[in-house]
């Protein structure tokens, strides 16, 4: 049997931002092979360069450093042979199902033929060629935009998580008639790169699953899917697997020093705050008092406490962050200073979450940033442009929004949105 070919290789590929001192590196050296025939998942959590890494495949940006090939070729420009169906479905609602298909043909320089009407027909939608997309249901707009990417033939189909804006029984349906397409040879991609955060939705649709972390974005595992097609979610084995790329994601406490990071201006790595919300976070912690031995598997708490898996990954980087909880090999643990927290009244729940933050670099930077400024105010652009020193504009803007919620959950920080003015929630010796 001939051993399938490499359609693309990454080679030592990298991408960073900005200029001079602000230079970010959004994606530091990966290495990646995709062969004919493969199914290929990228999970990893928000942030850690998957999107960038599909756009530097399909050649709509030039990476900073390494090497793209595409049949052993460089690759340089567009890349013809690659197409992106995106989570939103971009649509032009003046155009017909027919009109916005044959679009990607026009684009392409591709005679229309009847190409377009066979590509709908495939994604099941015939009957609807001259119906607008203010006619359809998110699911089918989202079929329109799978027939608009296969209808040129691409030999590798780049999926930037094209379900997670379907409500869940429609993105289930479009999942399935995927699969259908890809496994029973009815488009002729030769190989899919699926960018998701759902770890269920690439267990149960990909051969391949390429794990990222973030800060910077790079490749921390690569796993192979061994089941056959039709997959059962409620199987020992599925079940198995999804519980491996949990526990791989989740990774496991460090030492404070390697979780906590750095203060921004100071070497080193500063760390992000999660993006959670703090009674989410109580309501994570107090799921875990009634566990036995105060200990859950990661991946049966998404089920019980019916969170996607980035949701859950972010609670729980949350509560490795502050002390609350631990994390070893897929499972989480609660911290006596944790089990305190979940049990304690609202107003001690403050006092405990103020001391914890108190101890976070980007925190103890924030205050001494306040301490040592007029009346111990600053506007927030001034706080912004700081910031966006050690992270891109976007993730800045983040940062900040995570210090002002943090700060003002634990009576540490008040912030007027009429004046933009952030300040310390008492006065404090400079």
């Amino acid at each position: 049997m001939t051993e399938p070919q490499p359609i693309l290789q990454l080679k030592q590929v990298s991408q960073e931002y900005g200029s001079g001192e602000r230079r970010f590196l959004a994606v530091d050296n990966v290495e990646l092979t995709l062969k004919e025939g493969e199914y290929v998942a990228l999970l990893g959590p928000s942030g850690c360069g998957k999107s960038t890494l599909l756009r530097i495949i399909a050649g709509l940006q030039s990476a900073t450093r390494g090497e793209v090939l595409y049949r052993g070729e460089h690759l340089r420009g567009v890349n013809p042979y690659t197409t992106i169906v995106f989570q939103t479905f971009a649509l032009f609602p003046w155009l017909t199902v027919l009109e916005n298909v044959n679009l990607a043909l026009q684009a392409k320089g591709i005679p229309l033929e009847n190409r377009a009407v066979e590509a709908i027909d495939r994604v099941g939608l015939d009957g609807f060629e001259s119906a607008y997309p203010r006619e359809l249901s998110g699911g089918m707009r989202q079929k329109v935009g799978f027939a608009r990417a296969i209808v040129s033939e691409p030999e590798l189909l780049c999926l930037d998580e094209p379900f997670s804006a379907l409500d869940v029984l429609s993105a289930e349906s479009l999942r399935r008639d995927l699969l259908e397409l890809w496994n029973e040879g009815l488009i002729p991609t030769k190989a899919i790169l699926m960018v998701s955060h759902n770890i269920e939705e690439a267990v149960f649709m990909a051969d391949r699953i390429v794990v990222m972390d973030k800060n910077p974005g790079r490749i921390v595992a690569d796993l192979t899917i061994p089941l056959a097609h039709p997959r059962q979610r409620k199987s020992t084995e599925f079940q198995a697997l999804v519980d491996q790329v949990y526990a791989t994601m989740a990774g496991q406490t460090q030492p404070e020093h390697l979780e906590v990071g750095t203060a921004p201006g100071e070497p080193g790595l500063t760390r992000s705050l999660p993006t959670v919300v703090i009674n989410d976070l109580a309501g994570l912690l107090e799921a875990l008092l009634h566990e036995p031995e105060f200990q859950a598997d990661i991946y049966r708490l998404a089920s019980d406490l019916q969170l996607n898996s980035d949701q859950l990954l972010s609670l729980v980087e949350a509560a490795e962050l502050l002390g609350f909880a631990t994390v070893k090999e897929g499972d989480i643990v609660l911290t006596p200073l944790g089990e305190t927290f979940a049990e304690a009244s609202i107003l001690a729940r403050k006092e405990i979450f103020a001391t914890r933050i108190r101890r976070l670099p980007i925190f103890k930077w924030i205050m001494a940033l306040l301490r040592a400024a007029d009346q111990q105010r600053l506007g927030w652009d001034v706080i912004l442009a700081a910031l966006g020193l050690e992270f891109p504009p976007q993730e800045a803007e983040r940062q900040l929004d995570l210090i002002v919620d943090w700060g003002r959950y634990a009576e540490l920080l008040v912030y007027d949105d009429d004046t933009a003015i952030l300040q310390l929630e008492a006065p404090q010796p400079a």
